[in-house]
């Protein structure tokens, strides 16, 4: 299975008109074939918070208040029982890089069925889940993920959630998504060959483009940005890798030129220049 990643949402996919339309999804291969027939779009429910048997609210140690809904589906209640289980260290890892100023109540939803997911949140048979300013919704096929995957994929999509409010809809996604990544992925030590698979055979292409990030080899194009805010992180400080997203990312925002002149002291080239440097050492 594919590793869980994440893209802002294009014009090829369908965006459900309860939603707004900034998604960001949570691309995750949930077994489905291109051959598979597709349901049929179904209509969405009058309310997302309506509870079912699988509805539960939890409030996390940081007083939080997390609304898991189930829309029905044979899953849905272990699935939502697996994702309240991560929440409080969800939560936890968001605060310790955004800081403690984002969204009180928290509204998580398990579609019940691929088409709902469709209709709903505009997901395909390979997205696990979607995030708006008003929620994150899961499709059925998350129910099938490691625990270790879905733990990416909650944390992932939580940052987002979280900073949505400070996040332009034209932010450079290089930075969106390897951000969400920074505070997602566990910290691993750089394999061997993080090089090769971060900067792949053209090196000089630097941050990955929103057309890789879309392309068939977005995986590799994902963990571009995932290592160059490790590279930021570990080289300027995490506050610097904040720093940078707000200036770079925010309502207003400059060019990504100017952006990290500002916060890192250094012009673009010289930091790319260093993150090779440092992907490779």
């Amino acid at each position: 299975m594919r590793r869980s990643t994440t893209s802002a949402a294009t014009s090829r996919r369908r965006i459900g008109a309860l939603l707004v339309t900034e998604l960001i999804c949570a691309l995750f291969l949930v077994g489905r074939t291109p051959s598979e027939p597709v349901e049929p779009v179904v209509a969405a429910p009058a309310s997302l918070t309506t509870p079912t048997a699988a509805s539960t609210t939890e409030t996390l140690s940081d007083g939080r208040t997390v609304h898991l809904v189930g829309l029905g589906g044979v899953h849905t209640a272990s699935l939502l029982a697996r994702i309240g289980a991560e929440m409080d260290e969800a939560a936890q890892a968001v605060t310790a890089f955004w800081g403690p100023d984002w969204p009180h109540e928290v509204v998580i939803v398990a579609a019940g069925s691929d088409a709902e997911f469709g209709s709903l949140a505009g997901g395909g048979p390979d997205i696990a889940a979607t995030t708006t300013a008003e929620r994150i919704m899961f499709a059925p096929g998350a129910a099938a993920m490691s625990d270790g995957s879905l733990r990416i994929v909650l944390r992932h999509e939580l940052f987002h959630f979280a900073s949505r409010t400070a996040t332009a809809a034209d932010a450079p996604r290089w930075l969106t998504e390897g951000v969400a990544d920074f505070v997602g992925r566990p910290a691993t030590p750089r394999p061997p060959d993080a090089a090769a698979l971060a900067l792949g055979p053209h090196a000089s292409r630097g941050l990955p483009t929103d057309a890789e990030l879309d392309g068939p080899d977005r995986s590799r194009a994902y963990d571009r940005a995932w290592w160059f805010s490790r590279f930021v992180a570990d080289a300027y400080g995490t506050d610097a890798l904040r720093a940078l997203y707000l200036r770079a990312c925010g309502p207003g925002h400059p060019d990504a030129v100017t952006a990290v002149r500002e916060t890192l002291g250094a012009d673009l080239p010289t930091v790319l220049a260093r993150w090779q440097h440092w992907i490779s050492g």
